[in-house]
Formats: structure tokens, C-alpha cells, sequence
């Protein structure tokens, strides 16, 4: 494996426990200074999950914005983590956020119903309400 120029860069390595990672090859990456992490024995899904919220930032976000700097990327990023866990609706979560699983039953939309929009990112992502 041949990381050229990039492998002062890395941190971190998260890795699933499969059998073919061996204690030698963890070894060669501690050995640069990188910090092996297994993902948690009792989350088999841990890297499905992770890599699902990799995916969908950066079809949502990141894939949609010319990314001038890392202070421009982590601004990017922490924008779209807000907008994902208080206001994306979930399939999963029965069409709520994370971060409002303990709100009520959000109300079902009329026809004579007023909707606020609110930008996020400078328009790549909206977010819509009702008002009261």
C-alpha cells in the first residue's frame, strides 16, 4: 500500500473486526502514527451507519458546493449535521429528527395550511414548516 505524500495526514483508522486484520497489521499503522480503532464488538452496523451519514452529506451537501478551504468545509459540514439531526425527517424515526424523537405528532397538512421556508447552505437545502 503506497499512501505517497497523504500519510502524514491520517489520524485515524476506523476498521470493522474482521479476521484478515491482524495485530502486524495494525502494528504498520500505529508504526506512523496512526490510531487503529475497531468498531464496537456488539455493533455489527457501526460502519454501515457511519458510512450511510458520509453518503447522504455529501450527496446533500458537500457534492453541491465549490469547498474554497477546510474552515469553509467544517463550516459546511457542521451546517449540514445541524440540519440533519434537528430538522431532516428520518424514515426510520417515523418521519422525525434525532434530535426530536420527544416532540408530538407533527400535524398533518390542509389544504389552506401556511408553509415557512427556511434556507440553509445559501439555498442548497430548505427546510419547510408550518406556521401556526
Amino acid at each position: 500500500m503506497d499512501l505517497g505524500d497523504h500519510a502524514e495526514s491520517i489520524s485515524f483508522l476506523t476498521r470493522d473486526r474482521g479476521t484478515y486484520f491482524t495485530d502486524s497489521s495494525d502494528a504498520v499503522f500505529q508504526a506512523i502514527g496512526v490510531h487503529v480503532m475497531p468498531t464496537l464488538p456488539q455493533v455489527p452496523r457501526m460502519n454501515a451507519i457511519a458510512e450511510h451519514w458520509t453518503g447522504s452529506c455529501r450527496r446533500e451537501a458537500t457534492d453541491r458546493a465549490l469547498i474554497t478551504g477546510e474552515r469553509h468545509l467544517r463550516l459546511l459540514v457542521g451546517e449540514y449535521t445541524e440540519h440533519y439531526n434537528r430538522h431532516r425527517p428520518h424514515r426510520s424515526l417515523a418521519q422525525r429528527a434525532p434530535d426530536r424523537l420527544t416532540d408530538p405528532e407533527p400535524p398533518i397538512a390542509r389544504d389552506h395550511t401556511r408553509i415557512s421556508r427556511h434556507d440553509r447552505l445559501g439555498g442548497l437545502i430548505h427546510e419547510y414548516s408550518q406556521v401556526a
